[in-house]
């Protein structure tokens, strides 16, 4: 075959296929929906996979800390920073030191904790408040528990006194908490405030870290802190830590199951359609075989098709899916979702072998036809 007469060969082909797309527009509709559907789906799905578990990973760290680092005798502002330098930046959400201490109010003994109120809020964001964290020197936090025990209120001052009642401070009730814990028996001081009740400052019995790291990250990042900064003892919360790799897991888990779903149907929908038109264009094909039409010919313009409406629903499932995943994002992280060019390729590439596989049985019935008998028919 020259050249000119494969060019020919070639517009006729097209030719063909656009008459059979125009003339069938409500099938090739159907055809089209089925695999920008499944295309849409998987996009949307994988886009979620994708940034879904960073995201969920930055809410959880809004739950509270996976990491914990105590003193072997003291914690000071040194050994804190030498721990944070062994963090990665871009994987710590929040920090805070904490010290506790017993005072004393109305004689009787409490538990207070002293620490950076700025960095104490983004860890302990969780916590149920009624009023306000306290925004200045003088004001103290009390949970729950302890203001049932005095019957405290917002707005009330209190004086706290020292363990050895030397020393003796005044505070305004700025706001009471609920964590659903022992934590509701503590009251909350600004560190200088409760220096100023003990006499001591710049030591901290403990570290709270909220890290956006896996279990098996974690646990390495911990043992990498004991092994390099002497003095401190890391440990993962491991409940919380493997709370989390289960919810990433089943939430993967999730996203596979019902993208194979989708997909399958996907599949039975193409297939069901392609046997459709076939069985519509019996006589069409069955005469064009007996003009001289070979088989291979008819089977690569129905593959064609399958092929032409597998990258078009490809492109527009890719279009719907993003919009989906972007609108599933704002919704449930206040975030944008991120497009992904390569996956989309992949997505229109992937559209393109669903409607051609789907379409092999449809074309193998098609390219089976005995024209004698089907002219006859007719």
């Amino acid at each position: 075959m020259n050249r000119s007469t494969h060019r020919a060969s070639n517009k006729m082909r097209f030719r063909l296929l656009r008459a059979s797309l125009v003339r069938r527009r409500s099938r090739v509709l159907v055809e089209l929906l089925a695999v920008a559907i499944g295309a849409s789906t998987m996009f949307c799905l994988a886009t979620l996979a994708l940034d879904v578990p960073s995201q969920l990973e930055q809410e959880l760290r809004g739950l509270g800390a996976n990491l914990l680092v105590s003193p072997e005798s003291e914690l000071d502002s040194a050994l804190l920073q030498e721990t944070q330098a062994l963090i990665p930046a871009d994987a710590l959400v929040a920090q805070a030191a904490f010290r506790y201490e017993t005072i004393r109010i109305n004689s009787q003994p409490y538990l207070a904790v002293g620490t950076d109120i700025s960095s104490a809020t983004t860890i302990k964001g969780f916590w149920d408040m009624d009023g306000e964290w306290p925004s200045r020197l003088g004001e103290a936090l009390v949970g729950r528990d302890v203001a049932d025990w005095i019957g405290l209120r917002v707005g009330q001052r209190i004086i706290l006194e020292g363990a050895d009642l030397d020393h003796q401070l005044p505070v305004t009730v700025s706001g009471i908490f609920a964590a659903g814990g022992n934590e509701d028996a503590l009251v909350v001081l600004n560190e200088a405030d409760l220096a100023s009740l003990t006499g001591r400052s710049d030591v901290f019995d403990v570290a709270e870290y909220s890290i956006a790291l896996g279990g098996d990250q974690l646990s390495a990042l911990a043992d990498h802190i004991n092994a390099n900064v002497p003095g401190v003892v890391a440990s993962p919360v491991q409940r919380m830590a493997s709370s989390e790799a289960q919810v990433l897991a089943m939430l993967r888990s999730l996203l596979v199951l019902v993208s194979v779903i989708v997909l399958t149907l996907t599949v039975i929908g193409i297939s069901t359609t392609m046997m459709a038109v076939v069985t519509e264009r019996r006589v069409e094909i069955a005469l064009r075989m007996a003009l001289g039409a070979s088989n291979k010919a008819i089977q690569r313009e129905f593959i064609l098709e399958a092929v032409v409406l597998g990258v078009l629903g490809g492109t527009l499932g890719v279009v719907l899916g993003f919009a989906l995943a972007n609108l599933v994002s704002q919704q449930v992280f206040t975030q944008s979702a991120r497009f992904n060019g390569w996956f989309g390729l992949v997505c229109v590439v992937a559209a393109m072998v669903l409607a051609w596989g789907a379409s092999r049985h449809p074309v193998s019935r098609a390219a089976a036809i005995d024209p004698a008998l089907v002219l006859r028919e007719e």
